[in-house]
């Protein structure tokens, strides 16, 4: 059978697969006994409201939601509504609504068509709640009456803001900024409730990021989180003495979720190996307590039910998502929302495994490898690369549908962390600064010779695959290293960086300029990484898939490149779906990896 391959019939559908149910953006209520979070377990994401104590789920939306969601909700005081963000056909041009849990019904608060407006928090006495929107320019803080009457601004710069987090007494907001000329800079700051006053309360030093954490519950405390080490850090900045005290070692990212409603602990998570621990601090000793879960990916973690419980979300590679609940006393947990398999054998799927191979510079590139069931002596497989997006993002080792849908069709799938990525430290973050398609891109390379190092690989039959960032990946990898690749699809990407600022949102055109600096000074640079001027180059077939309300790589960037190849008459594919940026929605997911697995198909 050397070199020759039959595409596999597979056992898992592009539907089953799709529709196994996940629970997005879990938000636990102020008293700590329940929790709401979307769900799509009816095909579609509506919204669900859980009874922690008595384990009874409720569906409180009919359909009133949007198909796919970005932000977490936020609790009225009362726990009787939530305020959240809904915008139109994906173009993330939200606006706020307050959702009444036990009617079922939306009101409309906020009505800016061309701005993103999202909710962070509530005031402690339940009036006001506080909003991050670019409706004036930058990104800006704002809060908005509990009955949606008055919309008052709090803190604005020239740098897009992060965040707004009340104070238990209701004094000060806590938000995220950069007043610094360094772009990789991030700062705690602090904002009167009434705006009329702000001050900047933590910088460990100048370019290293600070992100805020939580508030403890006497205002003494505030939990962040800072990169100055080289790794992300978890850190008490105390009001009362203005200092800090470090809880984190420094040597993997730690981030800080929220104190125990006592003020005794602080939950936190921990990256390491791609996977996500959860882990709790004793905030008077320092020592730390990790959670005896099995080894994956653990998120959305909160205190409940008098401290004595925490929730949270844990998969792995083989294992979809399910929410837990761990009892701290006991030190075990219990499934409260499983994995929904239907006519699925958990058996089916297959375990992603973590690798490293070198760049081409030396450097140690971590990746998950997928390789199909029972591959026979001789047999030679296709292979596919998947750039994630970001880039400043991650693989990790937790289930992921679309890779498994490809391995069950006898595909070997590499997902590779290039530099670039989060998780191994602020050196290998910053990598690509400036270097968009260098030595990203020599990453991908070189995942491209590790797969031909293993025996069941067909060197001839290479795809690639990406959205956004992975899209600007595959869009560039394709003509700079064309000989590499048998077939490419492109979903959502970039092939014009100077094109994508000049139509980006003042947010989006920061990221832009921290990560590839400035457009003019920096115009050849920009050039030369974008596609556009090098699709001459272009070898093998591609799809390309784009979203017609995408706000972050707009319809332009694949309708220019389609232009171009039209000119030169290269072979290509073009679909454009009535979606955004990537999606929840699980029918846009069905026939976008329909489009996507028909064309690898029949051209790899």
């Amino acid at each position: 059978m050397v070199g020759r391959f039959t595409h596999r019939r597979g056992l898992l559908s592009v539907e089953e697969i799709v529709r196994i149910p996940q629970v997005y953006f879990p938000r636990v209520s102020h008293s700590g006994r329940r929790m709401a979070f979307f769900w799509d377990r009816t095909g579609r994401i509506e919204l669900y409201v859980m009874n922690l104590s008595m384990r009874e789920i409720r569906q409180a939306s009919r359909g009133n939601l949007p198909k796919s969601v970005r932000a977490r909700p936020v609790w009225s005081r009362d726990e009787s509504w939530l305020l959240l963000a809904k915008d139109v056909k994906g173009n993330e041009q939200h606006d706020l609504y307050c959702f009444d849990i036990r009617r079922g019904e939306m009101k409309q608060f906020t009505d800016t068509p061309k701005a993103q407006e999202v909710p962070q928090d509530v005031s402690p006495d339940g009036e006001w709640f506080s909003f991050t929107s670019n409706r004036n320019g930058p990104v800006a803080l704002f809060k908005i009456r509990a009955d949606g009457s008055e919309v008052m601004g709090l803190a604005e710069h020239r740098n897009p803001v992060r965040g707004g987090w009340w104070s238990p007494e209701g004094r000060w907001l806590a938000y995220g900024v950069n007043e610094s000329h360094n772009l990789l800079n991030q700062d705690v700051w602090l904002v009167r409730e009434d705006g009329s006053e702000r001050r900047l309360l933590i910088r460990v030093e100048e370019g290293s990021r600070e992100s805020f954490g939580d508030w403890s519950p006497d205002g003494r405390y505030i939990a962040f989180g800072s990169d100055a080490t080289g790794y992300q850090r978890v850190g008490l900045y105390d009001m009362r003495e203005e200092n800090i005290r470090w809880l984190s070692p420094g040597d993997h990212d730690e981030v800080p979720i929220e104190f125990s409603r006592d003020g005794s602990m602080l939950l936190c998570t921990r990256n390491r190996d791609a996977c996500i621990e959860l882990l709790i601090y004793d905030v008077e000793s320092g020592e730390s307590r990790r959670l005896n879960l099995q080894p994956g990916v653990a998120r959305y973690g909160g205190f409940v039910l008098e401290d004595r419980f925490v929730v949270g979300e844990l998969s792995t590679t083989r294992e979809p998502p399910y929410i837990f609940l761990y009892d701290l006393e006991k030190d075990e947990s219990e499934v409260l929302i499983p994995a929904e398999l239907g006519s699925i054998r958990k058996e089916w799927f297959m375990e992603g495994e973590y690798i490293k191979y070198r760049s081409t510079d030396g450097l140690e590139i971590y990746a998950i490898l997928y390789k199909p069931r029972d591959i026979t002596e001789g047999e030679r497989l296709p292979a596919i690369v998947i750039p994630h997006g970001g880039p400043t993002a991650q693989y990790f080792r937790n289930f992921n549908k679309l890779a498994q849908l490809l391995v069950d069709r006898g595909y070997v799938v590499l997902l590779p962390n290039v530099r670039g990525s989060t998780g191994y430290g602020v050196e290998f973050r910053d990598m690509n600064i400036k270097d968009w398609g260098g030595g990203d891109l020599e990453d991908v390379v070189s995942g491209v010779e590790y797969l031909k190092t293993l025996p069941y690989v067909d060197h001839g039959r290479i795809g690639i695959y990406g959205g956004s960032y992975g899209g600007y990946m595959t869009y560039i990898a394709t003509v700079k290293r064309p000989e590499l690749w048998r077939a490419a699809c492109a979903y959502v990407g970039i092939t014009d960086l100077l094109s994508l600022y000049e139509n980006s949102m003042s947010h989006f055109k920061y990221y832009l300029r921290q990560q590839m600096g400035d457009p003019e000074k920096d115009r050849d640079l920009w050039m030369d990484r974008s596609a556009l001027y090098h699709a001459e180059r272009l070898r093998c077939p591609i799809l390309i898939i784009q979203g017609l309300n995408d706000p972050r790589c707009p319809v332009q960037q694949a309708r220019i490149y389609r232009q171009r190849l039209e000119e030169l008459g290269k072979e290509f594919e073009y679909v454009e779906l009535d979606y955004g940026h990537g999606s929840l929605d699980p029918q846009e997911r069905i026939e976008t990896w329909k489009l996507m697995l028909d064309f690898f198909h029949r051209r790899l």
